[in-house]
C-alpha cells in the first residue's frame, strides 16, 4: 500500500516539477496591457530633472545669442564749466552748460565676433540635451531591463519552491514506506525552506526594482513588463569580427568639436577687442553770459597703452589649442570605448545564446533523469539535490546572461549615438 502511495505522489511530483520548468513564458497569458520601454522612455524623458536643466541651457544660449547681437546704448552727458571760480567766474554768471550723447561705434567686427560664440555656445546647449536625452534612456532601460529580470528571477524561485514542496512530499511518502532514512526528508525540508526564503528575497528585489524604474520615469507603472524584451538576441552569426568604428557624428565626439568651435569663435573675438572702438559725442552747450547756444561734437578712441590685447590673444590661441587637442582624445577614447562596448556585447549574445539554449536544457533533463531515478530507487537524494540546485543555478545564470546582453546592447547605442542635425551659423 505504501508503495502504490509513493509511486502516485512521486508520479504527481514529475509532472508538477515537469510544468514548472516551462518557466514564466509558458504562463496563462492575461488580457493586461503592456507598458513597453519605449513608453517609459518617453515618460522619463519629460520629467528627468536633467531634462529640464538641458532645456534651461538651450534657453539661456538663445538670450545670450540674442544679447551678442545687440548694440551699445548710447550715453547721455551732461557738463557745466565755469563755476565757482574767481574774478568774472565767481558763482555762475559765466556758467556754460552742455548735455549731449556719446554714441559708441564699434570696430574690428566685435559685434559678429560675439554673435559667433553665442552661436557656438547654443549649439553645445543642444549637444548637451541630446547627450542627456540618451543617457535618461540609458538609464531607463537598464532599470527597465533589471525589473524584467526580476520578474523572472521571482518565477524562477516560486517554480523551485513549488519543485522543493513536491521533492519534500516525496521525501516524506518514502520515509513513511520504510523505503528511505529520516534523514532524507530533513534535507528536503531544508530545501524547501530554502526555497520560500528565496522567493521572499526575490519579491523584495522585483519590488524595489519596479520602485527605481517608476522613480525614474516619475509616474507609476501602469500594466505589465515587456517580458519578451529579454529574448531578443542576434543571431549566432551577427557577431564576427569587430567592424571598424567609424565615431563621426556621436554625440561625444560631436561635443568635443563644438567645444573647439566656441575655442575658435573665442579667438576671433579676442583679435576683434583689440581694435578700439570710436566714442562719438554730439551735443549742445549753452553760453550763460550770452545766454547764446553752440553746437560741440566731440570724438575719443582709448589709447592701449597698458592693455593691447594681446595676452587675451594668447590665452584664446592656448585655449583652442587645448580644446584641439581634447578633441583628437576624445576620438580615441570613443572608439575605444565603443570598440569594446562591441565586444562586450557580442560575448554577452553568446553567453546568453548559450545559458538559455543548450545549457539550460542540459540542466532541465540532468533534473528530470534524476526525478525519475530517485523515484524509481536508482539514484540517492544527494544526486537529486545537486541537479536541481544546477537547475536553479543555470536558470538565474540564463536570466542574468540575458540581461547582460541588454544593457550591454544599450550601451553600445548610447555611444553610438547621432548628434542631432542642424546648427547654428
Amino acid at each position: 500500500m505504501y508503495r502504490i502511495l509513493a509511486a502516485m505522489l512521486a508520479a504527481a511530483s514529475c509532472v508538477t516539477m515537469a510544468q514548472a520548468q516551462v518557466g514564466p513564458s509558458a504562463a496563462v497569458t492575461q488580457d493586461v496591457p503592456i507598458y513597453t520601454l519605449d513608453q517609459a522612455v518617453s515618460a522619463a524623458g519629460g520629467s528627468a530633472p536633467a531634462a529640464e536643466a538641458a532645456t534651461a541651457a538651450i534657453d539661456a544660449a538663445r538670450a545670450g545669442r540674442t544679447v551678442a547681437g545687440l548694440r551699445p546704448n548710447p550715453v547721455v552727458q551732461g557738463q557745466v564749466e565755469n563755476v565757482i571760480g574767481s574774478g568774472p567766474y565767481r558763482g555762475v554768471r559765466s556758467a556754460e552748460s552742455t548735455v549731449g550723447f556719446a554714441i559708441p561705434i564699434e570696430l574690428g567686427g566685435k559685434r559678429g565676433a560675439r554673435v559667433a560664440v553665442a552661436n557656438a555656445q547654443l549649439s553645445r546647449a543642444e549637444i548637451q540635451a541630446a547627450i542627456i536625452a540618451a543617457d535618461v534612456r540609458l538609464q531607463v532601460t537598464q532599470l527597465y531591463v533589471e525589473a524584467v529580470a526580476a520578474d523572472r528571477r521571482v518565477a524562477t524561485a516560486r517554480d523551485q519552491a513549488r519543485i522543493a514542496s513536491d521533492a519534500l512530499r516525496a521525501a516524506s511518502v518514502r520515509v513513511q514506506a520504510g523505503r528511505a532514512s529520516p534523514l532524507e526528508q530533513q534535507r528536503a525540508d531544508v530545501a524547501r525552506i530554502n526555497a520560500d526564503a528565496n522567493v521572499e528575497r526575490q519579491l523584495r528585489l522585483a519590488e524595489a526594482a519596479r520602485a527605481n524604474l517608476a522613480r525614474r520615469i516619475g509616474r507609476p507603472i501602469d500594466g505589465a513588463l515587456d517580458d519578451t524584451l529579454l529574448d531578443r538576441l542576434p543571431g549566432a552569426n551577427v557577431y564576427g569580427p569587430v567592424a571598424p568604428v567609424n565615431t563621426t557624428g556621436t554625440l561625444a565626439l560631436a561635443a568635443a568639436n563644438a567645444d573647439f568651435s566656441i575655442a575658435e569663435a573665442g579667438v576671433r573675438l579676442a583679435r576683434a577687442n583689440r581694435v578700439p572702438d570710436l566714442n562719438v559725442g554730439p551735443a549742445i552747450r549753452r553760453l550763460e553770459a550770452t545766454n547764446d547756444m553752440a553746437a560741440v561734437f566731440t570724438v575719443s578712441i582709448p589709447i592701449p597703452v597698458f592693455n593691447n590685447g594681446r595676452a587675451a590673444i594668447a590665452q584664446a590661441t592656448a585655449q583652442r589649442t587645448q580644446a584641439d587637442a581634447q578633441r583628437r582624445v576624445t576620438a580615441l577614447d570613443i572608439e575605444q570605448a565603443i570598440t569594446d562596448a562591441q565586444a562586450q556585447a557580442a560575448n554577452a549574445a553568446t553567453t546568453a545564446r548559450a545559458a538559455s539554449g543548450p545549457a539550460l536544457a542540459a540542466a532541465q533533463e540532468a533534473a528530470r533523469i534524476a526525478r525519475i531515478g530517485y523515484r524509481e530507487g536508482k539514484f540517492g537524494q544527494l544526486e537529486l539535490l545537486d541537479a536541481e540546485r544546477t537547475l536553479a543555478e543555470t536558470r538565474v545564470a540564463a536570466i542574468d546572461a540575458l540581461a547582460n546582453y541588454q544593457n550591454a546592447r544599450a550601451q553600445v547605442e548610447r555611444l553610438t549615438a547621432p548628434a542631432p542635425n542642424g546648427g547654428n551659423q
